[in-house]
Parts: structure tokens; sequence; C-alpha cells
């Protein structure tokens, strides 16, 4: 078994120190986390070997049936939300009761992963400190962590009056449809609570662990140009004028030319243009077909919008709108946004004051101060569908590599780096008044 110190410190050369400032309870959380370290591996394994890919939807709810297995004999209620209606499995609800008077926290993290049972990445393989595995970082280390540090309250008498409710969700990877009633529980657990902190992993950056006080939305955008079809040796003539495709490709150039600004990233994913072209249902396939002497009568361009705010967000959408308005000779085109999407989490000063709280436990803890990560450097997550109403952070939840693809490999021991510090600052958290 390694030493605690070992466990925190974990990839640095770092030793706790005799004056780091723990009462006797967060003591005990911090001997608790390095205890069970074995059994919490164990458990990741055991979440990692059952495939729970977003559309697996029996595999989804076998890794809420786990997690309830966990949670219930920790006092809490726990709730199995099936969404037939979205086309999804269903989300994971956990809540512990405490005292009326103190504050409210909303743990968030989610059951699914992005491999689904045709994958050939399926099982948990551990080597030495490190481990590989779908979803092994993303996002069943984090709900590792989670558990490992309830129980670490648990056993230092810190969770007895915590008012805590967890919401794991079982489509963060691939979202169900409306996202609004998929998301809908999630957003009113928000408006009741008073701290969020997700569980998603845990980002360094120059070797320093960081902390998000903010996270970017998502969303998705079509551009759809048409022009007069016919013969090519008219093109560019005032009764034929420039074609689909010149008029996608003059928008497109506008958008890279005159949007770029702090914090937003717009990509185009998809495009096709022809005598004729289209989008499959899902907008995930396009087809097209035409001939170098025809002009064309259709072209079709889908991308993804991140921006850090709501009103970037708007801000950004006016210009696409008007840069598509302004058409080319003899064309038109038009600009669409999906339904739904992540919004964004703003880096307000209530999330500042979370990591400053964070901070106070690293120091605490003899472990160095978590900066806040630039919110380009990671994604959108279901927490900044409660951002706007409370105070938020993430980050919580392991540090591993490669998430997404065939060598997600998740570093044991930030599993009781984690725990440590989210069990200290979940319980100086729930002591407070509200």
């Amino acid at each position: 078994m390694k030493s605690l110190a070992a466990l925190l410190a974990l990839p640095l050369a770092l030793a706790l120190p005799a004056q780091a400032k723990l009462s006797p309870a967060e003591q005990m959380m911090a001997r608790t986390v390095a205890a069970e370290q074995e059994r919490n591996v164990a458990l990741l394994e055991r979440l990692v070997n059952q495939n729970s890919g977003t559309l697996n939807l029996a595999g989804v709810e076998k890794v809420g049936a786990m997690m309830r297995a966990e949670l219930e004999p920790l006092g809490f209620a726990v709730t199995w939300t099936p969404m037939p209606e979205t086309g999804r499995a269903g989300h994971l609800v956990a809540v512990h009761k405490g005292r009326p008077d103190t504050k409210r926290l909303l743990l968030i993290g989610h059951l699914d992963t992005v491999f689904e049972p045709d994958s050939p990445f399926q099982r948990f393989e551990r080597m030495g400190d490190k481990a590989k595995g779908p979803g092994a970082g993303d996002d069943k280390g984090g709900m590792t962590v989670i558990v490992a540090a309830l129980r670490a309250m648990k056993a230092a008498g810190t969770l007895d009056g915590a008012n805590i409710e967890i919401h794991l969700t079982g489509d963060e990877e691939d979202a169900g449809d409306p996202i609004e009633k998929a998301r809908a529980a999630l957003i009113a657990a928000g408006k009741r609570s008073d701290v969020a902190l997700g569980f998603e992993g845990l980002v360094r950056d120059g070797g320093a662990d960081m902390s998000s006080v903010a996270r970017r939305s998502s969303e998705s955008w079509t551009v759809t140009a048409s022009g007069k079809t016919g013969h090519s040796s008219g093109i560019f003539t005032p009764e034929q004028g420039d074609g689909a495709i010149y008029e996608l490709a003059r928008i497109l150039h506008r958008f890279r030319t005159e949007l770029p600004e702090p914090n937003l990233t717009f990509n185009v994913g998809l495009i096709a243009g022809g005598e004729q072209a289209s989008l499959d249902t899902g907008k995930i396939r396009a087809s097209a077909s035409g001939k170098t002497n025809i002009v064309p009568a259709t072209a079709i361009a889908r991308g993804d919008l991140r921006t850090l705010s709501g009103e970037q967000a708007a801000r950004v959408k006016a210009k696409m709108a008007a840069i598509v308005a302004d058409h080319a000779p003899g064309t038109g085109a038009s600009l669409a946004f999906d339904p739904g999407g992540y919004p964004a989490m703003a880096p307000t000063t209530g999330n500042r004051a979370l990591l400053t709280r964070l901070n106070a436990v690293n120091r605490d803890l003899g472990l160095p101060e978590m900066a806040a990560l630039d919110p380009i450097k990671r994604g959108a997550a279901d927490i900044s569908f409660v951002a706007p109403d409370i105070d938020a952070l993430a980050g919580l939840g392991t540090y591993s590599t490669g998430d997404h693809g065939p060598e997600e490999t998740v570093e044991l021991p930030s599993i009781a780096r984690q725990a440590t510090r989210a069990a200290i600052l979940m319980s100086r958290l729930a002591a407070e008044k509200r």
C-alpha cells in the first residue's frame, strides 16, 4: 500500500509536510482514502468492464445499478429516471439530506462512454500505477472519485449533516433529443443547489494540476448556399452569377478572417456542393453530384461554434448572420443553428471563489495551488447547464490521457489525490450556512 504522501504527490516529487493544516476529521478522510485505494481501483475496474456506450441503453443502466450499490449504503436515496422519450437510457439521481440550513452541493458526472459494444476497446488493463480502459478517465474515473470522497466523509462523520445531490447522466457523450428534456432534471437540481462540482477529468498544463472555473459552449451550425445552375461558360456573368460553391467559399472565408476573437473557435467539419447536394438524417454524412461544366446549384457546410459566454455567443451569431446575408451576385444563402447544444460555463466571480476554497484545501494538504485552466483547452460538459444559476467548479475527476480513444489511460494515484481534495472541500462547503 502506498503512503498518503505518495498517493497525493504522484506525479510530483512531493512529500506531505508535517505542518499540513488538517482538522482531525480531515486527517481521517485523508487516511481513509489512502487505505481504500485498492478498493477504489477495484470499483473502477468493475465500472470500466461494463460497457456503457451511450447507445447501449442496457449497459448504461447496469452502470447506474453499480453506482446505486455504492451510494445507498452511504445514506443516499437513489432514483433511476428512464428517458425513452429522448432515445437514451436515463439518469441516476442520489440525494443525501442533511441539516436544513446548510449549503446544498450538486455533484455531476456521467455513466456513459463513447465506446459502444462494437468497439474493440472493452476491458480494464492495469499497468502498475496506470490503467487503460474505455471510460477509465471519462467518466468512470470521476465516478470512482465521487464514491471514494463520500466514503471518506462517512468515515470521518462529515457526511452525516451534508446536503448532497448527485446527478449522473446517461447521455453526456451524445445527449438525447430534445436536449431540453434530457437536461431538465439537472437544470432543476441546479436551481435548488448552492454549489455545483463537476467530476469530469483533471487537466494538467505544464505538469501542474489545473482547475476549471469556465468551460466553453458547443453548438452546431449549417450554412446552405444556392446559385443559378446552368452552363459553366456563363459563370460570373450577370445572368448566371457566381454559383453556390463560390458563395459558400466566400462565406467560410469571411468567417475565418472576420470572426476570430479570444475564447472563440468555429470549425467546418463537413462540406458538399454540386448540381445537387444534401445531408443525411443525422447530418453527419453528405452526398453531392455535378459536372465540371455545370454551375452548382447547392452547397452545404456543417460546423461547430464554441464560446465562453451567452453574450459572446449572441454577438458572434449576429456577425455570422450578417456575413451570410451579404450575398455574392446571383446567389443566396441561409444560416441555421441546431436546437439544443451545450451552453457556456462563464468564468464568474463565484466560480473563482470556489477555486480559492479549493486552493485553501491544497495548502492545508501541502499541495501546490491550482491555477484556472484556459477554457480553450477543454470542451463542453453537463456542468454548464447549471452554471448560470449557481457557483460551479469543474475538473474534480481523475487525471487521464488519450480520452475517447483506444489508449485512454488513467493515473491510478490521481483517484486518491482528487478524492482527498474533494472530500475536504465538500465537507467544508457542506458545513457552511446557506
